[in-house]
């Protein structure tokens, strides 16, 4: 059986990473998404469990002590991270996962799993982008400002990504997105274990 492969995808807040990746969950088969761990409150119509673990300030601190994470930050005043353990039992049982995880976690886990597919979501445009924050209808300006000046500091770092997607229209984002992972699965050192299993190579 191949390994899983991590599919980390990072966006600016609001240009739609959450959504585009809970999509294609649902379209390909032996794909899981990643449910992180955060401390900020639920938003409406979130549940603990499926969106995030919502979680203590006190019980995350304990977990980086414990060091369960294989990444975490502190983002826009709040903590998230994503469990060590559970990437490892997909990996294990060769099933892919993926991601919709800040810059500063997708670079941990590049330098402690020396390994994974890195994406980077973002909107045609600066104006797009806070449209779409402000259609939320869940911050203030000041929230807002911040993630507008905290999403040019995001975008700085795509060199760092293998692959870029403009989420312009929510469909053909969609597509690019679930071209990417079929693309990775075919690469020689996805499918060579099993076929050299299957052909007594």
């Amino acid at each position: 059986m191949r390994k899983g492969l991590i599919f980390a995808v990072s966006a600016p807040s609001g240009a739609g990473k959450t959504t585009l990746c809970k999509k294609v969950v649902e379209l390909l088969p032996d794909l899981r998404h990643s449910i992180s761990y955060t401390t900020r409150p639920p938003r409406v119509n979130e549940v603990d469990g499926v969106d995030y673990h919502f979680v203590s300030e006190e019980m995350f601190v304990k977990m980086v002590e414990r060091d369960e994470f294989v990444e975490w930050a502190m983002v826009h005043g709040n903590r998230y991270g994503t469990a060590e353990e559970s990437l490892k039992r997909y990996e294990a049982e060769g099933i892919d996962v993926i991601l919709d995880i800040d810059v500063q976690g997708a670079g941990q886990i590049r330098q402690k799993l020396k390994r994974g597919v890195y994406i980077f979501v973002l909107p045609p445009f600066p104006e797009e982008l806070e449209k779409r924050l402000r259609g939320r209808g869940t911050e203030g300006d000041e929230v807002i400002k911040a993630r507008l000046l905290n999403a040019r500091e995001e975008i700085g770092r795509i060199v760092n990504y293998d692959y870029i997607i403009v989420n312009d229209l929510f469909e053909d984002a969609v597509e690019r997105l679930k071209s990417i992972i079929a693309a990775e699965r075919c690469r020689r050192e996805s499918v060579l274990p099993q076929i050299k299993e299957d052909w007594g190579i």
